[in-house]
């Protein structure tokens, strides 16, 4: 292993990082805010991060597995302490505990905040905040392997190890071709978005930030209320119509607009996560109508909004939902846990597994049924293959078995059950908002720093996928 390599690697990711601390740098010099001053110091802070490795460093086209796996783990958890540092020179609500809890949220996508007072901030710490998300949501190594196209075989290993063997099923192009169909959606979904939230009466700042948070699934508003504060039918459908695109592969979503045969109505996991998703809707609507609302367009107006802002890890909220019977809060939290699609911004579980799973327990008890028969694990027409059911399994076990342990922490340090498991729930899937003290129109400023630090653990375990951020404690094991 070279380390002077992977210093090399993760200045790259420092110098982009820079590059949109600068931006939020720019748009506080424009509004004359009092963002200016620490944006221009965490700017030459990780310009001069990312520029020496660069000057001083060799460079090196070829990675090994080993020294890709460090690149991205070391990338993400340096980009979250880099993230941290216009927050905490800038102050006010910010403690160091609680400026990387909510760096580590942006980045990571989760949309959870410790601010009680999002519209005091600045408009350039409020780009930085939303800029986390837009960085976080397509992954920040891919970013830098997007703009430096000349980096030989160390792009094809530092994209293997960004981009999940599961979201990788549907990208059936090379690897240059699959980071710039990526590119192309997320793109495209953004500025579509911004256009679309423009003509419906929201400001372009406004629109810009909203975007980014809805197409990185992240959630992070410029508003206290969310997007509960602009009260607009329009503008809660076209949030609801992108958060859902958003939760879908964009291998597949490139392939429908191109018109090629393997799209989105070929796919029976796309198939599956529409259908759970109107069922969601639905029961959370007949349950909520004369309860919460009297009136049935306002029970699936609010149901469709919080169900597919759950279920895509997005985290906007259009209603307090901790108000919402039991019924409608279980629910939500299965969504949370279950999510959406691999190949999407969304976090958590995904339920591409959750059909695996599934699958796999149809299979085996009709080996049961029939000990001779083979009985192969299928998604439509596709055979699965063991070694991916397997890594699902253990995947899927680890996740609860995660969500147990921390869950058991914040009952430990004296939470109740519900805000414990919702807020565990919420930063592993990084979905954001939970319940209790945690609720959509709450957020984590109560909670302890210690609190604080092992959610901040769990959101980069999710983002991570589990197994990547666990294998930088085990480097020394490797051979």
């Amino acid at each position: 292993m070279r380390p002077h390599v992977i210093i090399r690697y993760i200045g790259m990711v420092m110098l982009f990082n820079a590059a949109f601390i600068f931006v939020s740098f720019l748009i506080s010099l424009y509004n004359k805010d009092a963002g200016q001053l620490p944006l221009l110091f965490s700017f030459l802070i990780t310009l001069l991060w990312g520029v020496f490795p660069l000057v001083f460093v060799p460079k090196a086209t070829d990675l090994s597995n080993k020294e890709g796996y460090l690149v991205v783990v070391l990338s993400w958890i340096l980009s979250c302490f880099i993230g941290s540092l216009p927050l905490l020179l800038y102050g006010g609500e910010f403690t160091f505990v609680k400026a990387l809890f909510e760096s580590v949220s942006g980045y990571t996508t989760t949309g959870a905040s410790i601010l009680t007072n999002v519209e005091a901030l600045p408009k350039g710490i409020l780009f930085w905040r939303s800029s986390m998300h837009w960085v976080g949501g397509i992954g920040i190594v891919v970013f830098v392997l997007i703009i430096l196209p000349s980096l030989g075989k160390a792009q094809m290993t530092l994209s293997k190890m960004e981009i999940s063997p599961l979201a990788q099923e549907n990208f059936r192009y090379r690897t240059r071709k699959m980071l710039n169909v990526i590119m192309v959606v997320y793109l495209g979904l953004t500025v579509t978005q911004v256009i679309l939230l423009r003509m419906f009466g929201m400001g372009l700042f406004d629109a810009v930030n909203h975007a980014f948070a809805t197409v990185a699934t992240g959630g992070f508003s410029t508003k206290n209320n969310s997007v509960a504060y602009f009260n607009s039918v329009p503008i809660d459908i076209i949030i609801i119509v992108f958060m859902f695109l958003s939760g879908i592969h964009f291998g597949l979503l490139y392939s429908t607009i191109t018109l090629k045969k393997n799209n989105i109505f070929n796919s029976p996991i796309v198939k599956y996560y529409f259908w759970i998703t109107i069922i969601g809707i639905a029961l959370v609507s007949i349950n909520l109508h004369g309860k919460i609302y009297p009136t049935w367009g306002e029970s699936i107006r609010y149901a469709a909004f919080q169900v597919v802002s759950l279920s895509t890890t997005t985290g906007f909220a259009n209603a307090d939902s901790s108000i919402w019977p039991p019924f409608s809060i279980l629910i939500i939290i299965f969504f949370t846990i279950q999510c959406a699609c691999a190949g999407s911004t969304a976090g958590g579980m995904k339920l591409d597994r959750v059909v695996i799973f599934f699958q796999a327990l149809k299979s085996q008890i009709l080996k049961i049924q029939h000990p001779q028969a083979v009985i192969p694990v299928r998604i439509g027409k596709s055979v699965i293959n063991d070694e991916i059911v397997n890594s699902v399994v253990q995947f899927i076990v680890f996740y609860i078995l995660v969500l147990f342990v921390s869950t058991l922490i914040l009952t430990g340090l004296g939470y109740d059950s519900l805000t414990s498991l919702s807020a565990t729930a919420a930063c592993m899937g990084n979905a954001g908002p939970g319940f209790g003290l945690v609720g959509s129109m709450s957020n984590y400023s109560m909670l302890s720093d210690t609190a604080l630090l092992v959610l901040s653990f769990d959101m980069l375990l999710g983002r991570l996928e589990i197994f990547g951020l666990l294998l930088l404690f085990m480097v020394k094991s490797w051979r």
